[in-house]
């Protein structure tokens, strides 16, 4: 697979300074599958003092041209190297390779998104002319800038890495900012492959884009966040983990972009064609339900509750997983042996609380190797529930039934997340109704797909803090600044 196992640093691939490395571990297997650099503070140290003096004495931030310029030789490269990134990603995320193609946010389709931040660069507004003012006996015209926020740390999960890594990166770098990427530990090639690729195929400056992998992501995490020399946080992950970023932020005041978790909620309206509802909630096996914005919680009449019982378990024998490689799967392991465990737990709260158990609830006989659990389903759930308010990460549905409209959307709005939702109807104009009154950032219609480069995702309440992708995705690496002349 070939695998960068090195930080990247000041424009370098680096050992970290202590010489340590961690293993890296494929979860469909529990077998190493190689190691990688496991930095401390004095790396990271080097991350960001090299950072904060590209921003501040190069003209990186300045020349758009040039920034442009390197961000297509990154798409390029990325582009080079895309079959073998394929497989790095798919080992060390247990995901299967078919949502590593085209079909998936693993590979393809996120390095394919550099397009449209190289199609809208050129086209963007940095300055703007606020017209004539005269105030205080003064004639002032005014002009309002843009300008790049400075040193941004970008702290990513480990569920689709190059997805968001370069969510974050692509947008940050092309607005003028120098980046400290500090990957998620149990992908960290996703994160080292991009430090390569950035030395070997493009001329970006030393100090602009910095890679750091660690084992303990606390140690090195809490620097980053902490230290003054950096401006922004953009950070993906749980809301917990969130929480603490945002506090440790505060004490520099930096700006701060949070993408935390969902509870999402798919409503099914009586008048819904079942056969599309019901086949929507095959998106908890998608990556094992490692998903933040996965529909986990399906509402439905109780009038049709035996109809979709009857028909889901049918639906859900279609999904195969064993072998990650194997031709047209969607479901691989859980990342770890701690989550499984986890998911575990929650499938066993479930029980407790008086949920049915309608399939799967264990880890499958057939897989003695791999940190895997079956496809899962609960009916009878009420929303208050443990499986219907906590994010669980793994692939287990809550089915919840109502009795009218207007409960079906206050079940979907009694949530302290607001990430997602689905909303299935035959009438399109109810359904947008609908769609228009569910306290989320993402709505899907009759099976609608939101994901796109050029369409902002992000979350209400504890869900998150901004956007990323589209306009509103770049304008989150920027800051404002009005100059006043006077006439």
């Amino acid at each position: 697979m070939n695998p960068e196992a090195n930080l990247f640093i000041d424009g370098e691939l680096v050992a970290a300074a202590s010489g340590k490395t961690y293993p890296n571990i494929n979860p469909a297997t529990e077998e190493v599958i190689g190691a990688v650099a496991d930095a401390g503070p004095q790396d990271m140290d080097r991350a960001i003092a090299s950072a904060r003096r590209a921003f501040d004495e190069t003209d990186w931030s300045t020349n758009h041209a040039f920034r442009h310029k390197c961000i297509a030789q990154l798409r390029d490269g990325l582009q080079a190297v895309r079959e073998d990134f394929k497989l790095q990603i798919s080992a060390e995320t247990g995901a299967p390779l078919f949502i590593c193609g085209e079909m998936g946010p693993q590979c393809d389709l996120p390095i394919g998104f550099i397009d449209y931040t190289l199609e809208t660069l050129p086209e963007f507004t940095w300055s703007r002319d606020a017209g004539q003012s005269v105030k205080m006996g003064i004639t002032s015209r005014r002009l309002v800038e843009k300008e790049a926020v400075g040193v941004v740390a970008c702290v990513t999960p480990w569920n689709v890495p190059l997805q968001i890594n370069l969510a974050k990166c692509i947008p940050a770098l092309a607005a003028g900012c120098t980046v400290v990427l500090k990957a998620a530990p149990d992908t960290p090639w996703s994160a080292t492959m991009l430090g390569r690729v950035v030395k070997e195929y493009t001329d970006i400056p030393p100090g602009v884009f910095n890679v750091i992998t660690a084992q303990d992501p606390a140690e090195v995490g809490d620097q980053l966040v902490c230290d003054p020399r950096v401006d922004m946080v953009s950070f993906t992950g749980s809301t917990a983990v969130g929480k603490h970023i945002m506090a440790r932020a505060a004490q520099t005041v930096k700006k701060v972009f949070l993408e935390l978790g969902g509870k999402s909620a798919n409503i099914m309206l009586e008048d819904a064609d079942i056969n599309g509802a019901v086949l929507s909630c095959l998106g908890v096996c998608f990556h094992a339900g490692q998903g933040c914005a996965i529909l986990t919680r399906l509402l439905v009449p109780r009038s049709r509750q035996a109809e979709v019982e009857q028909l889901l378990p049918t639906f859900f024998e279609f999904i195969q997983y064993g072998d990650p490689s194997a031709d047209g799967q969607i479901m691989g392991p859980l990342i770890n042996a701690r989550q499984r465990e986890r998911v575990l737990g929650y499938i066993e709260k479930g029980k407790a609380e008086g949920a049915r158990l309608l399939m799967g609830g264990a880890t499958p006989k057939s897989l003695d190797k791999g940190y895997w659990v079956e496809p899962t389903v609960f009916t009878d759930v009420t929303n208050d529930m443990t499986i219907a308010r906590e994010e669980i990460f793994g692939p287990v549905l809550a089915i919840i039934p109502y009795d009218d409209e207007e409960e079906a959307i206050r079940i979907a709005n009694d949530s302290e997340y607001g990430l997602s939702g689905g909303v299935w109807s035959a009438d399109l104009d109810r359904a947008l109704a609908v769609a228009r009154r569910i306290r989320t950032g993402t709505m899907a219609v009759n099976g609608g797909v939101y994901y796109g480069a050029d369409a902002p995702f992000g979350g209400y309440k504890q869900s998150g803090l901004g956007r990323e992708m589209g306009p509103e995705g770049f304008e989150e690496y920027l800051e404002t600044k009005t100059i006043a002349i006077a006439e």
